[in-house]
């Protein structure tokens, strides 16, 4: 399919423990149970696999996707759209559009129709919507089926998505559980949001409907790690995870990087989404180098850093922003240390694929572990982001060279 936008890397998931080992270089992440009371689910012994896209999530697959947020507007507004998020939906791996009209579903298709990326349609209220994004080639619903309406209509909906090999995602959100359920517990919280989430599971279950992911959002780091633990022990499909708006762009990354990082790292957790009140390109971001500091994903350069302090022999906090502007570009993996001095900095920089130490009267570049060259505070970032795509120019030369041979053989 012809598209604006660069087509975006399809990486495959599945739930994971963090525990891994060395394997031909890289780390490999092995599958394991989620320590909760499962074993006497029969599903747990064949999970289900859910299709998404040119993506799958279940069994045997490396989990950690990046989602953002988009709104699909009236026709006039759809190619702006896509032109005015170009970025961001090249740097996303799912992109999810609110479809709150009939009106919108048009505009969607449009963007349907211009991107590769697999979509997200998030629906509430009006089944006909769905239908109508569903016959327009989206990817996942997301939904509630307890709000879409009538048993019918939900049997409507899930008839199409089973027609055409689309899966649901059913979002809980602690700001919008049922009036019964408030009156029931009085005020949000972990119990009543997995009530919600069986509840909408039992809709589905109805109808013989096993495709879907779930989430449990709340604002509330601690009522969002306890609904994710619960529900965990209780289905093995995919979860979804998030901070439902997290906060401005500081204190939300804080906030989704305490309860997202806890999750991952109790093995929890299949796709993510960052909420920030930002644009979302910048979510984007903070979901990418979250998933990196946990080496569930190792896309682009992974910068290590030193902090501000008087033995540094150059301007530390302005190389390493403009030269992570610079790189950005930059997909394949790669480690750059830059260390102001000569206490850490050798030490940094020989485990890096390329490190800066700074050091009187020169700074010294490591390559690989061993000193490469000299090099002076004037030319410093100039030199580093040309040793930097030197390296990676290498480092896919030599990949491609590899598959040739394995292709051969």
């Amino acid at each position: 399919m012809s598209s604006d936008l660069e087509e975006v890397e399809g990486v495959l998931l599945v739930r994971q423990r963090l525990a891994c080992v060395r394997q031909h270089g890289e780390r490999v992440f092995h599958p394991a149970r989620v320590t909760l009371a499962r074993a006497h689910r029969h599903r747990l012994q064949k999970p289900p696999l859910v299709l998404f896209g040119h993506l799958h999530r279940g069994r045997v697959l490396q989990r950690g996707l990046v989602q953002l947020l988009l709104v699909a507007q009236d026709d006039a507004d759809a190619k702006q759209l896509i032109q005015r998020r170009r970025l961001e939906v090249a740097g996303a791996d799912i992109v999810r559009v609110s479809v709150p009209s009939l009106d919108a579903a048009e505009a969607f298709g449009k963007i349907r129709a211009q991107v590769d990326v697999p979509l997200v349609s998030d629906i509430h209220f009006d089944y006909k919507i769905a239908l109508k994004v569903a016959a327009l080639g989206v990817d996942c619903l997301r939904i509630n089926p307890g709000n879409i309406g009538s048993p019918d209509r939900v049997r409507a909906v899930v008839s199409a998505c089973k027609d055409q090999g689309i899966p649901i995602r059913i979002g809980v959100n602690a700001g919008s559980l049922g009036k019964d359920l408030m009156r029931k517990y009085k005020e949000p919280n972990a119990t009543a949001m997995v009530e919600s989430a069986l509840r909408n599971i039992e809709m589905l279950d109805a109808e013989n409907f096993d495709q879907f992911k779930l989430s449990l959002k709340a604002s509330d780091i601690f009522m969002t790690i306890e609904a994710y633990q619960r529900i965990a022990g209780q289905i093995d499909q995919p979860l979804h995870l998030g901070i439902t708006e997290a906060g401005a762009l500081r204190s939300g990354t804080v906030k989704s990087a305490a309860g997202l990082g806890f999750l991952l790292m109790a093995g929890i957790g299949d796709t993510i989404r960052v909420s920030l009140a930002a644009d979302p390109v910048e979510e984007v971001k903070v979901g990418f180098d979250l998933l990196k500091s946990l080496h569930l994903r190792s896309k682009g350069i992974h910068f290590v850093a030193c902090p501000s302090c008087s033995r540094q022999n150059f301007d530390v906090i302005s190389t390493v922003n403009e030269l992570e502007r610079r790189v950005e570009d930059i997909t394949t993996p790669l480690d750059v240390a830059i260390i102001g001095c000569i206490v850490n900095g050798p030490g940094e920089a020989k485990e890096a694929d390329i490190g800066l130490t700074g050091a009187t009267p020169n700074n010294l570049i490591y390559r690989d572990g061993a000193p490469s060259q000299k090099v002076t505070n004037e030319h410093l970032i100039d030199d580093l982001e040309a040793m930097i795509r030197r390296r990676v120019a290498e480092k896919i030369a030599a990949e491609a060279a590899e598959n040739v041979e394995l292709t051969s053989n």
